[in-house]
Formats: structure tokens, C-alpha cells, sequence
């Protein structure tokens, strides 16, 4: 059974790591809250495994936290659907989206096969790789 972790050990260090990639995500182009946490190395010497279970739901706190330089319009679920977070207006992600060319289908799903930025490798420990 894995611990039961309600934030990443260093929450600042991850929540930095995190706005660190969401500023590299192109315009017209969006990401998931897991795909984020594929990119970053898991904490400390935390379990992988553990860090699967933990990771997108860390990144969805570092989002709603996330200071005003962030393009947090563009990290969405991985259905593809704006999740709703508390203190977020999800018409204004809606619109920010379509101002940068980013479409809903009829179901207010964003086609991943086509918006989505598959990211960058990144470590804790390095600068993000291209």
C-alpha cells in the first residue's frame, strides 16, 4: 500500500518545476495535468509508482496556485475537458483557448490528437530539455 501523500514533499520546488513547464506550452497548443507530471522526475527518492498515483492531481494544485505569468488556460484534463477548480472561470479558459486557435467539439472536448504539446523531458535536478 503507498503512503498516502496529499503534496510533493517540496511543494514550492514542485510547483516551480511545474509553472516552469506550463510557460514552455506553446499558443495553440494545451497539455494535460498528467502529461505534466510525466515530465518531472518524481521527489526525492519517492516511489514512482506512489508519484503516478500523486502526480497530476500535485500538478492541478501548482496550477491553481499558479502566479499570473503562467498560461494556465492551456492545461486541460485528459478527456480533453477544462476542469473545474475552485477560484477559475472555465468560460474565460474556454475563450482564452479559441483566441489562440484552440477548438471544442460539440461535446466541449479539445481533440488531443491534434492540440496537444507532448512536452519536454525534464529532471529536478536540470533545466528542461527541448
Amino acid at each position: 500500500m503507498s503512503p498516502g501523500y496529499t503534496s510533493p514533499p517540496d511543494a514550492m520546488a514542485f510547483n516551480q518545476q511545474v509553472w516552469d513547464v506550463v510557460r514552455q506550452i506553446p499558443v495553440g497548443k494545451v497539455t494535460t495535468y498528467g502529461r505534466i507530471a510525466e515530465m518531472l522526475s518524481p521527489p526525492g527518492n519517492m516511489n514512482p509508482k506512489d508519484y503516478l498515483a500523486f502526480g497530476a492531481r500535485w500538478v492541478g494544485g501548482a496550477m491553481a496556485a499558479c502566479p499570473p505569468d503562467v498560461p494556465w488556460q492551456r492545461v486541460i484534463n485528459a478527456q480533453g475537458k477544462i476542469s473545474l477548480r475552485r477560484g477559475a472561470d472555465a468560460e474565460a479558459q474556454r475563450m482564452l483557448l479559441k483566441a489562440e486557435g484552440v477548438r471544442f467539439d460539440d461535446r466541449e472536448r479539445v481533440d488531443l490528437k491534434v492540440y496537444l504539446w507532448e512536452g519536454i523531458k525534464y529532471s529536478l535536478n536540470k533545466k528542461p530539455k527541448k
